[in-house]
């Protein structure tokens, strides 16, 4: 059984780094269609009717106190720091309003799995399903299997009017991806002044 909310923000230090395998390569200029999400804040979000800057950043699965993380889960290459990575966009959530950005977390986890998260790690947006998974096939998002399950990987979408404008992929560490979504979204800001 997991030993509470610390076993989660620690990363291990040898982590595995996963590797650019060209699996988000297609997804820079694509236009998202209209494929409303439910949220853990209710109601639905569709993506792709989103005025502004919206960035996704999309998480396997998060770890839950009462229960433990599948059989060999830190040696799958970009799978371990869902909870780390959802931190760091807490942490970050104002700076990245400030950029003019709003944020959202997306994992093929259900709501009700997804709110439990959501309110024990205080996150101040909605976390999205996409349990069945109309997102990720219609995107063309990355995913893997574990226990039967098709769980997405790691990346961070950058959606400007409903068009991926900037992917991040593969992200490592998940703890430093709110800072470096951050950092580009500055420099995009100074280019543009």
């Amino acid at each position: 059984m997991a030993s509470g909310m610390d076993n989660f923000l620690q990363l291990p230090a040898d982590l595995p780094e996963p590797t650019d395998d060209g699996a988000a390569d297609h997804l820079p200029g694509r236009h998202l269609a209209p494929l409303p999400l439910a949220s853990t804040s209710g109601g639905r979000v569709d993506l792709s009717a989103l005025p502004g800057l919206t960035v996704v950043y999309c998480y396997p699965m998060t770890g839950r106190p009462d229960r433990d993380l599948p059989p060999g889960w830190d040696e799958i290459p970009g799978a371990r720091g869902c909870t780390p990575q959802s931190c760091s966009f807490r942490d970050h959530h104002e700076e990245l309003g400030e950029l003019g950005a709003r944020v959202f977390g997306l994992s093929t986890q259900d709501t009700e799995y997804q709110r439990e998260a959501a309110e024990r790690l205080h996150l101040p947006f909605a976390l999205l399903s996409d349990e069945d998974l109309t997102f990720a096939e219609g995107v063309g998002l990355p995913t893997f299997e574990v226990e039967g399950d098709v769980l997405v990987k790691r990346l961070t979408m950058i959606v400007d009017e409903g068009v991926i404008s900037k992917v991040f992929y593969p992200v490592f560490p998940p703890n430093e991806s709110a800072q470096r979504v951050v950092e580009w979204l500055s420099a995009r800001d100074e280019l543009e002044e």
